[in-house]
């Protein structure tokens, strides 16, 4: 993936991509300063289809898919977190179909402790 800030956010993304990640690459120079010549893209886009490096991205965007799909999997971090997200929305659902005062207490309870 080659990495292409021009607006807002789009930055922080790039650099979330290319250095924390690590599955994409960028230019030298920052799109929104210049514009960027072909022999630039070239290179970006050589570093990506036969470099080493690309090589390297490939490899780690295949390691990111198999954690996802492990995560995403019954009995995975996220299958399980969703699922208790799930079951917490049942429960406050329920709540809400039961009488204010049979979950309120009322004045006499309150002063019978």
């Amino acid at each position: 993936m080659i990495a292409w800030p021009l607006y807002a956010e789009q930055r922080m993304n790039a650099a979330l991509l290319t250095e924390e990640l690590g599955v994409a690459v960028h230019s030298k120079v920052l799109p929104k300063k210049k514009v960027m010549g072909r022999e630039e893209i070239e290179k970006m886009v050589r570093r990506v289809m036969e470099d080493k490096e690309g090589h390297a991205l490939r490899t780690r965007v295949k390691e990111l898919k198999h954690s996802a799909e492990k995560a995403l999997s019954n009995g995975g971090s996220s299958y399980n977190a969703l699922s208790r997200l799930a079951q917490q929305c049942q429960v406050h659902m329920r709540r809400q179909e039961v009488p204010a005062e049979a979950i309120e207490p009322t004045c006499t309870q309150e002063l019978n402790y």
